[in-house]
Protein backbone atom coordinates (compact mmCIF):
# COMPACT_ATOMS: atom_id res chain seq x y z
CA UNK A 1 0.00 0.00 0.00
CA UNK A 2 1.41 3.35 -1.05
CA UNK A 3 4.14 3.98 -4.24
CA UNK A 4 6.37 6.45 -2.66
CA UNK A 5 10.02 5.99 -2.47
CA UNK A 6 9.19 4.04 0.65
CA UNK A 7 6.80 1.50 -1.27
CA UNK A 8 8.39 2.26 -4.83
CA UNK A 9 11.64 0.54 -3.48
CA UNK A 10 9.94 -2.54 -1.39
CA UNK A 11 8.45 -3.62 -4.15
CA UNK A 12 11.28 -3.40 -6.42
CA UNK A 13 13.41 -5.57 -4.20
CA UNK A 14 10.67 -7.79 -3.44
CA UNK A 15 9.86 -8.57 -7.53
CA UNK A 16 13.88 -8.86 -8.10
CA UNK A 17 14.55 -11.74 -5.43
CA UNK A 18 11.68 -13.31 -7.24
CA UNK A 19 7.94 -12.46 -5.90
CA UNK A 20 5.47 -11.59 -7.43
CA UNK A 21 4.03 -7.98 -5.85
CA UNK A 22 1.13 -5.89 -6.66
CA UNK A 23 1.55 -1.76 -5.37
CA UNK A 24 -1.65 -0.02 -4.89
CA UNK A 25 -1.04 3.88 -4.76
CA UNK A 26 -4.03 6.24 -4.31
CA UNK A 27 -2.29 9.37 -5.98
CA UNK A 28 -1.29 9.28 -10.43
CA UNK A 29 1.71 9.88 -10.85
CA UNK A 30 3.59 12.43 -11.07
CA UNK A 31 2.29 14.46 -7.81
CA UNK A 32 3.43 16.87 -5.75
CA UNK A 33 5.64 15.90 -2.64
CA UNK A 34 7.77 18.04 -0.77
CA UNK A 35 10.71 16.86 1.02
CA UNK A 36 13.40 17.63 -1.62
CA UNK A 37 17.13 17.22 -0.31
CA UNK A 38 18.91 13.97 -0.09
CA UNK A 39 21.52 12.67 2.04
CA UNK A 40 24.46 10.92 0.98
CA UNK A 41 23.31 6.91 1.60
CA UNK A 42 20.76 7.48 -1.52
CA UNK A 43 23.20 6.59 -4.38
CA UNK A 44 24.52 3.48 -2.61
CA UNK A 45 20.83 2.19 -1.99
CA UNK A 46 19.88 3.04 -5.74
CA UNK A 47 22.80 1.08 -6.70
CA UNK A 48 21.23 -2.27 -5.20
CA UNK A 49 17.56 -1.98 -6.41
CA UNK A 50 19.22 -1.54 -9.73
CA UNK A 51 18.08 2.68 -10.28
CA UNK A 52 21.37 4.32 -9.65
CA UNK A 53 22.70 4.96 -13.44
CA UNK A 54 19.09 5.94 -14.49
CA UNK A 55 18.48 8.65 -10.88
CA UNK A 56 22.15 9.42 -11.51
CA UNK A 57 21.89 10.66 -15.27
CA UNK A 58 18.19 12.25 -14.88
CA UNK A 59 19.61 15.61 -14.37
CA UNK A 60 18.28 16.46 -10.78
CA UNK A 61 21.54 18.68 -9.19
CA UNK A 62 24.01 17.26 -7.56
CA UNK A 63 24.99 18.67 -4.40
CA UNK A 64 28.16 18.08 -2.47
CA UNK A 65 26.87 18.68 1.14
CA UNK A 66 24.72 21.39 2.89
CA UNK A 67 25.51 24.10 4.67
CA UNK A 68 24.11 25.06 8.46
CA UNK A 69 23.82 28.97 10.22
CA UNK A 70 23.00 27.57 13.74
CA UNK A 71 23.51 30.38 15.90
CA UNK A 72 24.16 33.68 14.17
CA UNK A 73 27.60 36.03 14.78
CA UNK A 74 29.42 32.41 14.34
CA UNK A 75 30.63 31.13 11.34
CA UNK A 76 28.19 28.46 9.38
CA UNK A 77 28.53 25.04 8.89
CA UNK A 78 29.60 23.11 6.08
CA UNK A 79 29.37 19.18 5.82
CA UNK A 80 30.93 17.63 3.24
CA UNK A 81 29.29 14.90 1.72
CA UNK A 82 32.76 14.01 -0.61
CA UNK A 83 34.76 13.61 2.49
CA UNK A 84 33.06 10.14 3.13
CA UNK A 85 34.79 9.39 0.22
CA UNK A 86 34.14 8.84 -4.07
CA UNK A 87 30.09 8.71 -4.92
CA UNK A 88 28.43 10.25 -1.69
CA UNK A 89 27.21 13.18 -3.01
CA UNK A 90 23.96 13.14 -3.23
CA UNK A 91 21.18 15.26 -5.19
CA UNK A 92 18.42 18.13 -4.08
CA UNK A 93 15.48 16.90 -6.37
CA UNK A 94 12.04 17.83 -7.44
CA UNK A 95 10.16 15.25 -5.41
CA UNK A 96 6.97 14.50 -8.18
CA UNK A 97 9.91 13.47 -10.99
CA UNK A 98 11.78 11.71 -7.88
CA UNK A 99 8.86 9.50 -6.66
CA UNK A 100 7.85 9.28 -10.33
CA UNK A 101 11.39 7.22 -10.82
CA UNK A 102 10.85 5.01 -8.10
CA UNK A 103 7.37 3.92 -9.27
CA UNK A 104 8.49 3.30 -12.80
CA UNK A 105 11.45 1.29 -11.95
CA UNK A 106 9.44 -1.00 -9.90
CA UNK A 107 7.12 -1.49 -12.69
CA UNK A 108 9.84 -2.10 -14.91
CA UNK A 109 11.26 -4.88 -12.51
CA UNK A 110 7.86 -6.94 -13.00
CA UNK A 111 5.59 -5.01 -10.17
CA UNK A 112 2.47 -4.37 -10.95
CA UNK A 113 1.32 -1.02 -9.60
CA UNK A 114 -2.43 0.16 -9.65
CA UNK A 115 -2.44 4.34 -9.36
CA UNK A 116 -5.68 6.04 -8.25
CA UNK A 117 -6.64 3.13 -5.88
CA UNK A 118 -7.01 4.12 -2.37
CA UNK A 119 -7.33 0.95 0.11
CA UNK A 120 -10.24 1.16 1.79
CA UNK A 121 -9.97 -1.25 4.86
CA UNK A 122 -8.02 -4.48 5.22
CA UNK A 123 -9.62 -7.74 6.66
CA UNK A 124 -8.01 -9.38 9.31
CA UNK A 125 -7.90 -13.62 9.92
CA UNK A 126 -9.00 -12.44 13.66
CA UNK A 127 -8.48 -9.06 16.03
CA UNK A 128 -6.57 -6.77 14.06
CA UNK A 129 -4.29 -5.99 16.73
CA UNK A 130 -2.78 -9.05 16.69
CA UNK A 131 -3.72 -11.29 14.30
CA UNK A 132 -2.74 -11.36 10.37
CA UNK A 133 -3.95 -9.04 7.21
CA UNK A 134 -5.30 -11.28 4.65
CA UNK A 135 -6.98 -8.92 2.23
CA UNK A 136 -7.72 -5.62 1.40
CA UNK A 137 -11.04 -3.51 -0.05
CA UNK A 138 -9.80 -0.84 -2.43
CA UNK A 139 -11.73 2.05 -4.55
CA UNK A 140 -10.24 3.65 -7.67
CA UNK A 141 -10.95 6.66 -9.37
CA UNK A 142 -13.29 5.63 -12.12
CA UNK A 143 -15.80 4.44 -9.75
CA UNK A 144 -14.16 0.72 -8.89
CA UNK A 145 -14.59 -1.60 -6.26
CA UNK A 146 -12.34 -4.88 -5.38
CA UNK A 147 -10.57 -7.07 -3.06
CA UNK A 148 -7.54 -8.42 -3.23
CA UNK A 149 -6.18 -11.05 -1.43
CA UNK A 150 -2.36 -11.39 -0.03
CA UNK A 151 0.14 -13.42 1.83
CA UNK A 152 2.34 -10.18 3.49
CA UNK A 153 1.32 -6.63 2.98
CA UNK A 154 3.57 -3.66 3.40
CA UNK A 155 2.37 -0.49 4.82
CA UNK A 156 3.75 2.18 3.10
CA UNK A 157 0.81 4.72 2.93
CA UNK A 158 2.51 7.85 4.60
CA UNK A 159 1.42 10.17 6.81
CA UNK A 160 -2.06 8.16 6.49
CA UNK A 161 -0.14 5.15 8.17
CA UNK A 162 -3.48 3.33 7.70
CA UNK A 163 -1.97 0.24 9.95
CA UNK A 164 -1.03 2.72 13.02
CA UNK A 165 -3.67 4.79 13.01
CA UNK A 166 -6.60 2.63 12.10
CA UNK A 167 -6.03 -0.61 13.31
CA UNK A 168 -3.21 -0.88 15.58
CA UNK A 169 -3.95 2.54 16.71
CA UNK A 170 -0.61 2.90 18.33
CA UNK A 171 1.00 6.42 16.95
CA UNK A 172 2.76 8.25 19.39
CA UNK A 173 2.79 12.41 18.65
CA UNK A 174 5.89 13.97 20.04
CA UNK A 175 5.15 16.95 21.40
CA UNK A 176 8.33 19.19 21.64
CA UNK A 177 8.76 19.00 17.65
CA UNK A 178 4.89 19.56 16.88
CA UNK A 179 5.85 21.65 14.16
CA UNK A 180 4.30 23.41 11.12
CA UNK A 181 6.24 24.43 7.61
CA UNK A 182 5.25 27.00 5.18
CA UNK A 183 6.89 27.28 2.34
CA UNK A 184 7.30 28.26 -1.84
CA UNK A 185 8.87 28.43 -4.74
CA UNK A 186 11.12 31.48 -6.55
CA UNK A 187 13.19 32.52 -9.17
CA UNK A 188 16.08 34.28 -9.93
CA UNK A 189 17.54 33.00 -6.54
CA UNK A 190 21.37 33.03 -5.83
CA UNK A 191 23.24 29.55 -5.62
CA UNK A 192 25.16 28.84 -1.65
CA UNK A 193 28.50 29.39 -2.23
CA UNK A 194 28.59 29.53 -6.29
CA UNK A 195 31.94 29.02 -8.10
CA UNK A 196 33.21 26.16 -5.29
CA UNK A 197 33.47 23.25 -3.99
CA UNK A 198 30.36 23.70 -1.60
CA UNK A 199 28.01 25.09 -4.78
CA UNK A 200 24.48 23.42 -4.92
CA UNK A 201 24.74 22.89 -1.45
CA UNK A 202 21.11 23.34 0.85
CA UNK A 203 21.44 26.28 3.27
CA UNK A 204 19.85 25.66 6.19
CA UNK A 205 19.11 29.08 8.30
CA UNK A 206 18.38 29.55 11.80
CA UNK A 207 15.43 32.47 12.34
CA UNK A 208 16.99 35.47 14.30
CA UNK A 209 14.03 35.41 16.64
CA UNK A 210 14.60 32.19 17.79
CA UNK A 211 11.38 30.09 16.75
CA UNK A 212 12.14 28.44 14.36
CA UNK A 213 14.46 27.68 11.14
CA UNK A 214 14.39 27.78 7.36
CA UNK A 215 15.74 26.07 4.26
CA UNK A 216 17.01 27.06 0.80
CA UNK A 217 17.29 24.36 -1.62
CA UNK A 218 18.13 25.30 -5.58
CA UNK A 219 16.42 22.64 -7.91
CA UNK A 220 17.48 21.83 -11.28
CA UNK A 221 14.53 23.36 -12.88
CA UNK A 222 16.35 26.99 -11.85
CA UNK A 223 13.65 27.42 -8.90
CA UNK A 224 14.51 27.59 -5.09
CA UNK A 225 12.48 25.76 -3.01
CA UNK A 226 12.52 28.27 0.44
CA UNK A 227 10.11 27.43 3.50
CA UNK A 228 10.29 27.88 7.53
CA UNK A 229 9.78 25.47 9.85
CA UNK A 230 8.55 26.76 13.76
CA UNK A 231 6.44 24.64 16.46
CA UNK A 232 2.91 25.40 16.10
CA UNK A 233 2.51 27.76 19.14
CA UNK A 234 4.90 30.32 17.61
CA UNK A 235 3.21 29.59 14.34
CA UNK A 236 -0.81 30.27 15.03
CA UNK A 237 0.99 33.38 17.04
CA UNK A 238 2.18 34.60 13.83
CA UNK A 239 -0.16 34.09 11.93
CA UNK A 240 -2.61 35.52 13.94
CA UNK A 241 -0.90 39.31 13.18
CA UNK A 242 -1.56 38.69 9.53
CA UNK A 243 -4.73 38.66 6.93
CA UNK A 244 -3.09 35.81 4.66
CA UNK A 245 -0.57 32.75 4.46
CA UNK A 246 1.47 34.54 2.19
CA UNK A 247 1.86 37.31 4.24
CA UNK A 248 3.05 35.33 6.87
CA UNK A 249 5.36 33.53 4.84
CA UNK A 250 7.04 36.65 3.85
CA UNK A 251 6.66 38.17 7.04
CA UNK A 252 9.61 35.48 8.38
CA UNK A 253 12.01 36.83 6.17
CA UNK A 254 13.21 39.55 8.23
CA UNK A 255 14.91 37.04 10.48
CA UNK A 256 16.82 35.35 7.87
CA UNK A 257 19.50 37.83 6.89
CA UNK A 258 21.61 34.83 4.99
CA UNK A 259 18.34 33.70 2.96
CA UNK A 260 17.73 37.31 1.78
CA UNK A 261 21.43 37.91 0.60
CA UNK A 262 21.03 34.64 -1.52
CA UNK A 263 17.11 36.37 -2.49
CA UNK A 264 18.81 39.61 -3.46
CA UNK A 265 17.89 42.18 -6.29
CA UNK A 266 17.16 39.49 -8.62
CA UNK A 267 15.10 36.87 -6.46
CA UNK A 268 11.46 37.08 -7.19
CA UNK A 269 8.55 33.96 -5.65
CA UNK A 270 6.25 32.90 -7.97
CA UNK A 271 2.92 33.16 -7.42
CA UNK A 272 0.37 31.29 -5.53
CA UNK A 273 3.10 29.08 -4.92
CA UNK A 274 2.80 28.96 -0.68
CA UNK A 275 2.01 25.68 0.54
CA UNK A 276 1.73 24.28 4.60
CA UNK A 277 1.52 21.69 6.22
CA UNK A 278 1.89 20.09 9.71
CA UNK A 279 4.94 18.93 9.95
CA UNK A 280 4.28 16.76 13.34
CA UNK A 281 6.82 14.37 14.55
CA UNK A 282 5.59 10.97 15.50
CA UNK A 283 6.66 7.38 16.64
CA UNK A 284 4.62 3.96 16.95
CA UNK A 285 5.01 1.30 19.68
CA UNK A 286 6.13 -1.14 16.55
CA UNK A 287 6.81 -1.48 12.84
CA UNK A 288 5.64 -4.85 12.36
CA UNK A 289 3.49 -7.72 12.94
CA UNK A 290 2.32 -11.03 11.64
CA UNK A 291 2.64 -11.03 7.75
CA UNK A 292 2.97 -7.27 7.71
CA UNK A 293 5.60 -4.32 7.78
CA UNK A 294 5.49 -0.48 7.91
CA UNK A 295 7.85 1.54 6.50
CA UNK A 296 8.04 5.33 5.61
CA UNK A 297 5.99 8.15 7.34
CA UNK A 298 3.04 5.32 7.45
CA UNK A 299 5.86 4.21 10.42
CA UNK A 300 7.72 7.23 12.17
CA UNK A 301 8.85 10.98 11.26
CA UNK A 302 11.08 12.58 12.87
CA UNK A 303 11.20 16.11 11.78
CA UNK A 304 12.19 18.10 7.96
CA UNK A 305 15.22 19.34 9.91
CA UNK A 306 18.27 17.14 8.45
CA UNK A 307 16.15 15.88 5.62
CA UNK A 308 16.12 11.99 6.93
CA UNK A 309 12.98 11.41 5.62
CA UNK A 310 13.82 9.28 2.04
CA UNK A 311 16.72 7.88 3.96
CA UNK A 312 14.21 6.58 6.71
CA UNK A 313 11.43 5.40 4.25
CA UNK A 314 14.30 3.21 1.77
CA UNK A 315 16.05 2.09 4.75
CA UNK A 316 12.12 0.70 6.42
CA UNK A 317 11.49 -0.37 2.49
CA UNK A 318 14.79 -2.73 2.63
CA UNK A 319 14.33 -3.68 5.68
CA UNK A 320 10.74 -4.93 5.03
CA UNK A 321 12.11 -6.17 1.82
CA UNK A 322 15.13 -8.63 3.32
CA UNK A 323 12.68 -9.55 6.78
CA UNK A 324 10.07 -10.73 4.82
CA UNK A 325 12.42 -12.56 2.66
CA UNK A 326 13.93 -14.30 5.60
CA UNK A 327 10.98 -15.39 6.89
CA UNK A 328 10.04 -17.03 3.69
CA UNK A 329 13.18 -19.00 3.20
CA UNK A 330 12.98 -19.99 7.05
CA UNK A 331 16.22 -18.43 7.69
CA UNK A 332 14.71 -16.43 11.14
CA UNK A 333 11.54 -17.04 12.66
CA UNK A 334 8.66 -14.42 11.56
CA UNK A 335 8.70 -13.46 15.00
CA UNK A 336 12.43 -12.35 14.85
CA UNK A 337 12.17 -11.68 11.66
CA UNK A 338 9.58 -8.92 12.79
CA UNK A 339 11.51 -7.79 15.82
CA UNK A 340 14.33 -7.28 13.48
CA UNK A 341 12.77 -4.70 10.92
CA UNK A 342 10.56 -3.16 14.37
CA UNK A 343 14.54 -2.84 15.51
CA UNK A 344 16.30 -1.39 12.48
CA UNK A 345 13.17 1.23 11.89
CA UNK A 346 13.15 2.22 15.54
CA UNK A 347 16.89 2.46 15.39
CA UNK A 348 17.21 4.96 12.28
CA UNK A 349 14.15 7.01 13.45
CA UNK A 350 15.88 7.31 16.82
CA UNK A 351 19.47 8.32 15.82
CA UNK A 352 18.49 11.18 13.38
CA UNK A 353 15.95 12.41 16.50
CA UNK A 354 18.88 12.79 18.48
CA UNK A 355 20.60 14.54 15.51
CA UNK A 356 17.56 16.75 14.93
CA UNK A 357 16.89 17.45 18.82
CA UNK A 358 20.82 18.61 19.25
CA UNK A 359 20.52 20.96 16.78
CA UNK A 360 17.17 22.78 18.13
CA UNK A 361 18.98 22.78 21.49
CA UNK A 362 21.83 24.45 19.50
CA UNK A 363 19.06 27.43 17.95
CA UNK A 364 18.03 27.23 21.17
CA UNK A 365 14.61 25.74 20.08
CA UNK A 366 14.96 22.99 22.28
CA UNK A 367 16.27 24.06 25.81
CA UNK A 368 15.63 20.62 27.30
CA UNK A 369 14.84 17.50 27.03
CA UNK A 370 11.33 16.40 27.31
CA UNK A 371 11.49 12.62 28.57
CA UNK A 372 7.91 11.49 27.21
CA UNK A 373 9.03 12.39 23.33
CA UNK A 374 12.04 9.52 23.82
CA UNK A 375 11.00 5.96 23.11
CA UNK A 376 13.24 4.14 25.68
CA UNK A 377 12.66 0.89 23.51
CA UNK A 378 15.09 2.21 20.70
CA UNK A 379 17.63 4.40 22.53
CA UNK A 380 19.84 1.59 23.84
CA UNK A 381 20.07 0.01 20.30
CA UNK A 382 20.61 2.75 17.83
CA UNK A 383 23.29 4.03 20.20
CA UNK A 384 25.31 0.70 20.79
CA UNK A 385 28.73 2.18 18.67
CA UNK A 386 28.67 3.85 22.16
CA UNK A 387 29.36 0.94 23.90
CA UNK A 388 32.42 -0.89 24.24
CA UNK A 389 30.99 -3.71 24.93
CA UNK A 390 28.64 -4.22 21.63
CA UNK A 391 28.69 -6.50 18.88
CA UNK A 392 30.14 -3.69 16.96
CA UNK A 393 33.16 -3.61 18.76
CA UNK A 394 33.58 -7.12 19.13
CA UNK A 395 33.63 -7.76 15.51
CA UNK A 396 36.25 -6.10 15.43
CA UNK A 397 38.49 -8.72 17.19
CA UNK A 398 36.35 -11.42 15.69
CA UNK A 399 34.76 -12.41 19.20
CA UNK A 400 31.47 -12.35 20.28
CA UNK A 401 30.15 -13.25 24.20
CA UNK A 402 26.55 -12.06 24.33
CA UNK A 403 27.52 -11.82 28.47
CA UNK A 404 30.03 -9.23 28.06
CA UNK A 405 28.72 -5.86 30.02
CA UNK A 406 31.28 -3.22 29.42
CA UNK A 407 30.72 0.31 30.66
CA UNK A 408 29.37 2.91 28.80
CA UNK A 409 32.08 5.13 26.87
CA UNK A 410 29.32 8.03 27.35
CA UNK A 411 28.32 7.46 30.33
CA UNK A 412 24.77 6.28 28.96
CA UNK A 413 24.99 2.86 31.45
CA UNK A 414 23.31 3.12 34.98
CA UNK A 415 22.30 0.19 36.88
CA UNK A 416 18.86 0.20 35.93
CA UNK A 417 17.60 0.22 32.46
CA UNK A 418 15.70 2.96 33.13
CA UNK A 419 15.74 6.14 30.18
CA UNK A 420 16.78 8.63 32.25
CA UNK A 421 16.91 12.55 31.50
CA UNK A 422 20.55 12.40 32.10
CA UNK A 423 20.79 10.25 28.98
CA UNK A 424 19.08 12.12 26.90
CA UNK A 425 20.69 15.42 27.31
CA UNK A 426 23.98 13.78 27.40
CA UNK A 427 23.17 12.36 24.01
CA UNK A 428 21.98 15.26 22.70
CA UNK A 429 25.10 17.30 23.93
CA UNK A 430 27.11 14.53 22.53
CA UNK A 431 25.37 14.93 18.71
CA UNK A 432 25.50 18.74 18.90
CA UNK A 433 29.13 18.63 18.00
CA UNK A 434 28.10 17.40 14.71
CA UNK A 435 26.91 21.01 14.06
CA UNK A 436 30.41 22.91 15.24
CA UNK A 437 31.32 25.26 13.11
CA UNK A 438 35.13 25.52 14.17
CA UNK A 439 35.71 22.15 12.42
CA UNK A 440 36.98 22.68 8.89
CA UNK A 441 39.07 20.69 6.45
CA UNK A 442 42.01 22.25 7.55
CA UNK A 443 41.27 21.28 11.26
CA UNK A 444 40.98 17.88 10.41
CA UNK A 445 43.62 17.57 8.17
CA UNK A 446 45.80 18.65 11.22
CA UNK A 447 44.31 16.50 13.72
CA UNK A 448 45.32 13.80 11.23
CA UNK A 449 48.94 14.93 11.16
CA UNK A 450 49.42 15.70 14.97
CA UNK A 451 47.39 12.03 15.96
CA UNK A 452 47.01 10.05 12.96
CA UNK A 453 44.47 8.48 10.64
CA UNK A 454 42.97 6.30 12.68
CA UNK A 455 41.15 8.77 15.06
CA UNK A 456 39.44 10.73 12.52
CA UNK A 457 38.33 7.45 10.02
CA UNK A 458 34.60 6.96 9.80
CA UNK A 459 35.40 3.59 10.01
CA UNK A 460 37.04 3.61 13.40
CA UNK A 461 35.17 2.76 16.96
CA UNK A 462 34.14 5.51 18.59
CA UNK A 463 36.69 7.45 20.90
CA UNK A 464 34.46 8.73 23.69
CA UNK A 465 34.99 11.55 25.92
CA UNK A 466 37.76 10.14 28.36
CA UNK A 467 39.65 8.75 25.52
CA UNK A 468 39.61 12.33 23.75
CA UNK A 469 40.44 13.83 26.34
CA UNK A 470 43.49 11.64 27.11
CA UNK A 471 44.80 11.97 23.82
CA UNK A 472 44.53 15.98 23.46
CA UNK A 473 45.35 17.09 26.74
CA UNK A 474 44.74 20.52 25.89
CA UNK A 475 44.93 20.51 22.67
CA UNK A 476 41.85 22.21 21.76
CA UNK A 477 41.38 22.06 18.09
CA UNK A 478 41.80 18.47 18.31
CA UNK A 479 39.27 18.42 20.93
CA UNK A 480 36.73 19.80 18.85
CA UNK A 481 37.71 18.01 15.80
CA UNK A 482 37.65 14.24 17.60
CA UNK A 483 34.55 15.04 19.08
CA UNK A 484 32.96 16.24 15.60
CA UNK A 485 34.10 12.58 14.18
CA UNK A 486 32.77 10.66 17.22
CA UNK A 487 28.89 12.56 16.65
CA UNK A 488 29.55 11.75 12.84
CA UNK A 489 30.08 7.78 13.16
CA UNK A 490 26.04 7.64 14.55
CA UNK A 491 25.86 7.70 10.73
CA UNK A 492 28.15 5.13 9.90
CA UNK A 493 26.12 2.44 9.18
CA UNK A 494 23.35 4.65 7.94
CA UNK A 495 25.17 5.72 4.74
CA UNK A 496 25.77 2.11 3.25
CA UNK A 497 23.31 0.07 2.06
CA UNK A 498 25.89 -2.39 3.08
CA UNK A 499 25.83 -1.45 6.65
CA UNK A 500 22.97 -3.65 7.47
CA UNK A 501 25.10 -6.65 6.62
CA UNK A 502 27.65 -5.75 9.05
CA UNK A 503 26.33 -4.63 12.60
CA UNK A 504 23.97 -6.95 13.85
CA UNK A 505 20.73 -6.84 15.39
CA UNK A 506 19.19 -9.80 17.85
CA UNK A 507 21.77 -11.57 16.35
CA UNK A 508 21.45 -11.36 12.66
CA UNK A 509 22.71 -9.34 9.80
CA UNK A 510 20.92 -8.47 6.99
CA UNK A 511 22.31 -10.23 3.42
CA UNK A 512 22.53 -7.42 0.89
CA UNK A 513 23.04 -9.57 -2.33
CA UNK A 514 20.10 -9.77 -5.02
CA UNK A 515 18.81 -13.04 -5.19
CA UNK A 516 19.94 -13.49 -1.59
CA UNK A 517 18.29 -11.22 0.29
CA UNK A 518 17.59 -12.28 3.89
CA UNK A 519 19.27 -12.44 7.43
CA UNK A 520 21.86 -14.39 7.94
CA UNK A 521 23.34 -15.33 11.68
CA UNK A 522 25.96 -13.00 12.97
CA UNK A 523 28.03 -16.00 14.72
CA UNK A 524 28.18 -17.86 11.42
CA UNK A 525 28.98 -14.99 9.75
CA UNK A 526 31.97 -14.26 11.95
CA UNK A 527 32.97 -18.40 11.72
CA UNK A 528 33.18 -17.62 8.11
CA UNK A 529 35.33 -14.96 8.27
CA UNK A 530 37.72 -16.80 10.56
CA UNK A 531 37.86 -19.60 7.98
Amino acid sequence: MGGGPAGSYAASALQREGHEVALLESARFPRYHIGESLLPSMRNYLRFIGLEDEFAEYGFLTKPGVSFKLVHGIPDTWNDFTRLGPGYESWNVIRSEMDHLFLRHAEKQGVRAFQGTRVESIEFEDDPASSRPIAANWANKDGDTGRIAFDWLIDATGRAGIMSTKYLKNREMRESLRNVAVWGYWKGVKRYAAGTKKANSGWFEALTDETGWSWTIPLHDGTTSIGFVMHQTASNAKKSTKPTLTDHYLDQLQFVPGVRELIGEEGSMMSDSIKSAADYSYSATRYAGDHFRIIGDAANFVDPFFSSGVHIAITGGLSAALTICASIKGEASEATAQEWHDSKVGIAHTRFLFVVLGAYQQMHLQTYPILSDINAKNFDDAFKMFHPGSPIFLAKSRFINKDVHAAVIYGLADSSERLTDAKVQYMMDTLQNYFDPYVDEEHVMAVRRRYGTEVISLESPVLGREKIMSLVKDDNDGERVLKKVDATRVFTDEIEVTGMGRHPLLGYVANIEKGQLGLRKFVELLAGREM
